[in-house]
Order: C-alpha cells, then sequence, then structure tokens
C-alpha cells in the first residue's frame, strides 16, 4: 500500500488532503494475485446525485459496424486518471489509510458517476468522429472502415485526438473481417 500511495503522488494524482470527511481503503487481490488499492466510496455514493449520461446500445454499434470490413480498437491507459478533478470535489474523494489522509486529483475507480463521465469525456474527445469513424464505450475505442486506405486515415485521426487530449493509450489491436 505504501508503495502505491508514493507513486500516486509522485504522479500527482493524489494530494494529502484535510478533509473533514474520508472513505476506508480495502486491499483486494487481484485473479492474477497482484494486490490492488481500493477504496470504499459507498458512504460517498449513496448520496451522489445520479449522473443519467446514456451508455451506447449494442443494437446501434452492431447497425454502424455491418458493412465494415477493418478494425482497430484502442484502450485508453488508466482511463479515469485522465478526468481532472473538480476543485469543489476534490477533498469528497479523501480515503484514508496507515500513511495518512489523501485526496484525488483526477478521478478514482469507485465514484457511481465515474462511468459516466468518462464516457461523456471520450465522447467530447471524439464527437465529430464517433458513429462514423469510430465508436467509443468507456476506454474501448473502435475504429472501422471499409477498406485499407480510409482506415488508416481514420485511425490517425482518432490518435490525434487522443494525443491532443493527451491520453496514453495502452494498445492498438487490428483486424480485418473475411
Amino acid at each position: 500500500m505504501e508503495a502505491e500511495v508514493e507513486e500516486y503522488l509522485d504522479l500527482g494524482l493524489i494530494r494529502p488532503s484535510n478533509s473533514p470527511r474520508a472513505s476506508p481503503v480495502l486491499m483486494i487481490r487481484k485473479p492474477d494475485g497482484e494486490i490492488r488499492l481500493c477504496i470504499d466510496y459507498r458512504r460517498l455514493n449513496a448520496v451522489t446525485v445520479k449522473d443519467c449520461y446514456p451508455m451506447p446500445l449494442i443494437d446501434d454499434i452492431i447497425d454502424v459496424l455491418g458493412d465494415a470490413r477493418l478494425f482497430s480498437t484502442m484502450d485508453i491507459a488508466s482511463g479515469y486518471w485522465n478526468v481532472p478533478m473538480h476543485e469543489n470535489s476534490v477533498a469528497k474523494t479523501a480515503f484514508t489509510c496507515k500513511y495518512g489522509l489523501y485526496e484525488w486529483l483526477v478521478m478514482p475507480f469507485g465514484l457511481c458517476n465515474a462511468v459516466p463521465a468518462f464516457e461523456r469525456l471520450m465522447e467530447t474527445v471524439l464527437v465529430d468522429l464517433k458513429w462514423r469513424v469510430c465508436l467509443v464505450y468507456l476506454d474501448d475505442c473502435v475504429i472501422f472502415s471499409k477498406d485499407f486506405p480510409s482506415h488508416l486515415i481514420r485511425v490517425r485521426q482518432v490518435l490525434t485526438r487522443f494525443r491532443q487530449a493527451r491520453f496514453k493509450r495502452r494498445s492498438v489491436i487490428g483486424g480485418a473481417a473475411k
């Protein structure tokens, strides 16, 4: 836990806090055996006004992808950490552990509005490209095309947007339909 807290401080993701409230930290073992620091935001989430931003419907996605022959997927690394917290909300994200009291400067995992906030950010970054060049579902982006020359153009367009938004890609995978 100490190493994770130090890393988050070094990366500028968290800072020491003076918040009058805090959520507890839990250490959870992942399926691969690695330990993950998790913050129990259930009490905060219970009093949070829920954001009802819509997620894409699978039927709409299938309709758009139907004629495509080429696909590339991109995964945004540490997606939520690309979303800065509003200064008025930073203290609400405070968490306590044996090393101190800290608060997030970027959106942490576990907040009930994290999913819609991140979806909104992704769709805003790709606003004029979504549904005609790419599809977005949380931290995944699928670029689709009918031919290779147009696919290269589309991949460049999306990469340019991600670079302008200062997103970090975790992976890019391509494929073709038979």
